[in-house]
């Protein structure tokens, strides 16, 4: 028998389970004796061996189905080699639980935190494979998370909807999308809303060319704007300010976030009236879109066939349209940020979309 250990590790996000699906649907039906493993909870089941035996009914109508049937938790990569008070060896507990249950490999799926610590595990002698699940779609060696475009039609329809009232009542309206470090998220999806300004991390910004633009909106006749704010956007002047002593200037000022910072200015050099809106979590929430679940399936079935051939210590990745492997350890713990320089950026700025930055 070959016995296949899988968990969900990280932020839940759309697809998982139609990933989860893809992976069994392969191992079912190449493989004539084998079982797997499902650990609760991601790497704390791992962990703690809290684990429950699959079956072919298990992965059967959840295609459609959004969060993780496994359920998920963060177990950051940071601390996975301290040794906690009780005495727990993290690792050490986690190659336990694995030789003891006989396993022949673990599938991971998780974004860049989790990918960090399958490395780990492969680099102990583990035979991994991973697979790229972030809605943040900032995992290097791959061109396309599964989780992404769904976060993306969440986000952009939170945008839609803010079109109305913004004109009704001729305000400006700051709508703030997650994407933690990296902008993806903020420019698909404000690109699709027709977002009037779009501020990622990757471009800093200078508070006179947003207002600059929200000006020249007002001469030409259009009395409200938005802007698709990334939670990790920051000001030219913040950029030269480490992450914490940002933090603690903003907490000083009383902002939650950037996005109410970004608001108070504008309010206080303009006059007009400025909402915020957050749509948070429900953009890693809900059922996953077609696009997702049509990835998802097949990176799933990649990473089946990847059990198949005994092809460990590699993560299933997007180049292009194309499914390939990538190895691990050169994907883990590397960021893939947009460019601003890339082409996307360019036609966005030609369609008089501001990125803050001129």
């Amino acid at each position: 028998m070959r016995r296949i250990g899988m968990l969900t590790s990280g932020g839940d996000c759309q697809a998982l389970n139609a990933t989860m699906r893809g992976v069994a649907k392969v191992l079912y039906n190449q493989i004539p004796d084998v079982e797997i493993l499902g650990f609760k909870e991601g790497y704390k089941g791992l962990i703690s061996s809290d684990y429950r035996k699959m079956k072919p009914e298990d992965f059967s109508g959840i295609l459609t189905i959004g969060g993780t049937i496994l359920g998920s938790s963060r177990q950051p990569f940071k601390k996975m080699r301290v040794i906690e008070e009780d005495g727990l060896d993290k690792v050490a507990a986690m190659k336990e639980t694995y030789k003891k249950l006989d396993l022949e490999c673990l599938i991971v799926l998780g974004g860049n935190g989790s990918q960090k610590t399958a490395n780990l595990l492969s680099e102990e002698g583990l035979h991994i494979i991973s697979l790229p699940k972030t809605i943040d779609n900032d995992i290097w060696g791959t061109d396309m998370t599964f989780g992404f475009q769904s976060a993306v039609d969440i986000a952009t329809q939170a945008i839609d909807c803010i079109h109305t009232t913004a004109s009704s009542h001729g305000r400006v309206f700051i709508v703030e999308i997650m994407g933690h470090k990296v902008g993806w998220l903020t420019l698909h999806a404000g690109i699709a809303s027709g977002a009037d300004v779009i501020l990622i991390p990757e471009i800093p910004y200078r508070m006179e060319f947003i207002l600059d633009a929200l000006k020249r909106r007002q001469k030409s006749g259009k009395h409200f704007s938005i802007l698709a704010v990334a939670e990790g956007a920051v000001s030219a002047e913040d950029m030269l300010l480490s992450r914490k002593e940002r933090k603690k200037r903003r907490d000083m000022m009383g902002f939650p976030s950037v996005s109410y910072e970004i608001g108070h200015e504008i309010e206080k050099a303009t006059g007009q009236e400025v909402r915020i809106t957050v749509p948070g979590h429900t953009q890693r929430g809900g059922a996953p879109d077609a696009y997702d679940r049509f990835i998802s399936s097949r990176l799933g079935a990649k990473a089946g066939q990847m059990v198949v051939a005994k092809e460990y210590g590699r993560m299933a990745a997007f180049d292009g349209f194309k499914i390939i492997s990538v190895p691990l350890k050169e994907a883990a713990g590397r960021l893939k940020c947009v460019d601003p320089e890339d082409d996307t950026i360019k036609e966005a700025k030609a369609m008089g979309i501001c990125f803050g930055d001129e």
